[in-house]
């Protein structure tokens, strides 16, 4: 299954790392990728950070990539917007990280009177905000959210609520959730498959949640492989409808594969 992957596309959250506690066998797996003439490359969900946030955090923990190496959630929901609404103002619900990355792209950031609303995985989340948002929705404002992530997994097996969990309080109050543009949607596939460069049949997308990691792969050439160092159980793929293509325990069964 692995004789044809010419690239990988791993997850982050509890795939390479937890929190911010990297998993001792990635370098060796990464390592192991390269020296068989192979490419890696990180796609994170997370939407709370920007794309150099996640490229120094990853050289803290002594992994040196490229931009293009660094994919995120974010930036699909970002290349949409310039594709479908070039120039409409955005009212985003997200952190300072979040919101410059938007700024960085050049799009027309409002306080009032949007043309659309765009979640986002917010730790900083106000109810003012909220409320904000809640009230353009509500009066018909275009909305996305960008990742459907229901928890963000931390250290020592706790979790925080996401993205998908702040859009099922923002459905509560105003009736409407989101299209999302991070894993599994379709928008994320083809912004993989666009960035890197491979073929479906090339790429293997690696990660630990089922309803996001694996199903963007679903009904595609795509190989995907579930971890289960982080999300998912072995029981949850028995008790789910979404298969992967492999599980494996963790990113060391995969080197030792290659």
């Amino acid at each position: 299954m692995l004789e044809n992957i010419k690239a990988f596309v791993l997850d982050m959250d509890g795939t390479i790392y937890l929190g911010n506690e990297l998993f001792p066998f990635t370098k060796d797996f990464l390592s192991r990728v390269e020296e068989t003439g192979r490419k890696f490359y990180f796609f994170t969900n997370n939407s709370s950070k920007s794309q150099q946030a996640y490229i120094e955090k990853l050289s803290n923990m002594g992994i040196a990539i490229s931009k293009e190496q660094m994919m995120i959630s974010s930036h699909v929901m970002i290349r949409f917007l310039l594709e479908k609404y070039s120039g409409k103002s955005v009212y985003v619900v997200g952190t300072p990280s979040l919101l410059n990355e938007f700024r960085s792209f050049g799009i027309p950031l409002v306080e009032e009177d949007p043309d659309i609303v765009v979640l986002g995985f917010d730790t900083t989340l106000t109810y003012e905000k909220l409320s904000r948002a809640c009230h353009f929705i509500r009066n018909g404002c275009i909305y996305y959210g960008i990742n459907p992530d229901l928890n963000c997994p931390m250290e020592g097996g706790t979790f925080i609520p996401d993205c998908g969990s702040m859009a099922r309080l923002v459905e509560a109050s105003t009736g409407r959730y989101p299209e999302f543009f991070g894993k599994p949607s379709k928008h994320t596939l083809n912004y993989m498959i666009q960035e890197t460069g491979y073929r479906p049949d090339e790429i293997a997308i690696v990660g630990d949640r089922l309803y996001t990691d694996i199903a963007v792969a679903d009904q595609s050439q795509v190989t995907s492989i579930l971890v289960l160092s982080g999300e998912s159980t072995q029981k949850d793929v028995e008790n789910g409808d979404i298969k992967p293509d492999l599980i494996v325990k963790d990113l060391s069964e995969i080197t030792r594969e290659l």
